[in-house]
């Protein structure tokens, strides 16, 4: 449609006004005919969260999207610009968004009374009629819906009583718009109930102003339910005027985190080229995750976000980029021994509960790491615990085992070069063809020969120790010999 300049060519053009909330509603309808992808980008809640969405719209409902941090409820609202038309015609130089058919501010009720359809016709862009607001104690009234402006006042020579000296606040200014409130709990009670009335009866008042302004508005507010205890709560009157609650999750699979992971974090260039991540690392990124969320250690109201995932692999890129800098070399494989560089990422992420806090954040993040380990190790190897009693009496790990119990070490530097990294596991005898069982592909065949040691020590089976700079694996009964020579010192 070709953008009218005057109020006589959109009438001309045969535009016809409608509400926000039937203008989401019928591009929706459209999209849901044509089957094309409404939320782009949303994995995981396309049998669950998003339907519900979908059902809201249809419903012309306002919605409150509920669920612990990093389950993509901010994305979600964002994403409903999509649905709305891309122009949006508005009378000129209105703070209001006019409709040029139906104005409700003075300023363009007066402008289209003296120009008629010589009223001049601007047009918004969707990207533009989106309005979000982080809801923290400090937002006020005046912040949302509006206050008298003294300054407007003494420039205009206008007294107070007159509705022009009125600062429009957010609220006003998203009419024709979707406005979003984040964190909705933390809104103070007061601020709460001055949302009452529009989104009962679509209209607002302003201080002591007759005016009643009939906004059209669809508002949608993200809430995680740890706020209610910890910080404030959603008052009963607002929740019962919100007419749908929308719950949120986790990524239910691996496979589905995963693709989230890759698709949100953000690597350099030189990163993607020059540093492989196997997937077998991508999946032990996820397995950290989950078995956070069911740790005992963490507190499970809080939930733990995507994030932990995304800002993980993205360490894990760069520790792997840093130690190959450091040696010179064009590129590299990413290694266990570069979880190491991940813990920050783990550790800003959880919230502890008492035992957790005993522990320490970066105790749990160890206990974390060992545990998606040991269960990545069991995805592709043998259970060592329960191999003789179903082998009848054969030791897959036997070589291995002999290995170490002849007095040989292995240390694994976090910084140290391919070549180094690669002689320290052929030195190992039985790995070589514990992988080469596994048939994977030649680039990650010392991934696997790492993830074996790493495992054997979580099975109880190598002695591992975390030093400053490197882990260093032995035989088992000389660790705990060790550990008794330690307690003697000193005596």
């Amino acid at each position: 449609m070709k953008k009218a300049k005057t109020l006589g060519e959109l009438k001309k053009s045969g535009y016809k006004s409608r509400s926000v909330k039937d203008e989401l509603r019928e591009n929706l309808i459209e999209k849901l005919q044509k089957k094309e992808e409404v939320f782009k980008g949303i994995l995981g809640f396309e049998n669950t969260v998003l339907p519900d969405v979908e059902r809201a719209i249809l419903s012309r409902h306002n919605v409150l999207l509920l669920g612990l941090r990093g389950q993509a409820k901010t994305k979600i609202a964002r994403l409903l610009t999509t649905l709305l038309d891309e122009w949006m015609p508005i009378v000129g130089g209105s703070e209001l968004n006019d409709d040029p058919l139906n104005p409700i501010s003075k300023f363009a009720l007066e402008l289209v009374a003296e120009k008629g359809d010589k009223t001049p016709v601007e047009w918004v862009h969707r990207d533009d009629r989106y309005v979000e607001k982080l809801a923290t104690p400090d937002v006020s009234i005046a912040d949302l819906v509006g206050d008298v402006d003294p300054i407007k006042a003494a420039t205009l020579k206008l007294p107070y009583s007159d509705e022009r000296v009125i600062h429009f606040g957010l609220i006003p200014r998203s009419h024709r718009c979707l406005f979003v409130i984040n964190e909705l709990p933390d809104l103070q009670a007061r601020i709460q109930v001055s949302l009452f009335n529009i989104l009962q009866e679509g209209d607002m008042q302003i201080r002591g102003f007759k005016l009643r302004l009939p906004l059209d508005i669809q508002f949608l507010f993200t809430a995680n339910p740890e706020d209610y205890t910890n910080r404030g709560s959603i008052i009963t009157p607002l929740k019962d005027r919100i007419e749908s609650q929308i719950l949120t999750h986790y990524p239910k699979t691996i496979e589905i985190a995963k693709f989230i992971t890759s698709q949100e974090a953000k690597l350099a260039e030189n990163q993607k080229k020059n540093v492989h991540i196997p997937e077998a690392l991508k999946t032990l990124m996820e397995y950290i995750s989950f078995e956070a969320r069911e740790s005992e250690l963490i507190d499970e109201n809080s939930g733990v976000s995507a994030r932990l995932s995304i800002s993980g692999l993205e360490n894990l890129a760069s520790a792997a980029e840093r130690r190959m800098h450091l040696n010179g070399e064009k590129s590299t494989v990413a290694r266990i021994t570069d979880f190491w560089g991940v813990i920050p990422a783990i550790t800003g992420k959880v919230e502890l509960v008492y035992e957790g806090e005993q522990e320490g954040a970066y105790g749990v993040a160890i206990t974390l790491l060992n545990k998606a380990i040991k269960k990545l190790f069991l995805d592709h190897f043998d259970n060592p615990s329960n191999l003789r009693k179903e082998k009848k009496g054969a030791d897959t790990y036997g070589t291995v085992r002999a290995y170490f119990a002849g007095g040989n070490t292995v240390d694994l530097l976090n910084d140290s070069s391919d070549k180094d990294f690669k002689k320290e596991l052929d030195k190992v005898a039985g790995l070589k063809k514990l992988v080469a069982d596994l048939k994977v592909d030649k680039k990650d065949a010392y991934l696997f020969k790492e993830l074996i040691i790493f495992g054997l020590s979580e099975h109880e089976i190598v002695n591992k120790e975390i030093l400053e700079s490197k882990i260093s694996f032995n035989d088992l009964l000389a660790g705990m010999l060790d550990d008794g020579d330690d307690l003697f010192k000193g005596f």
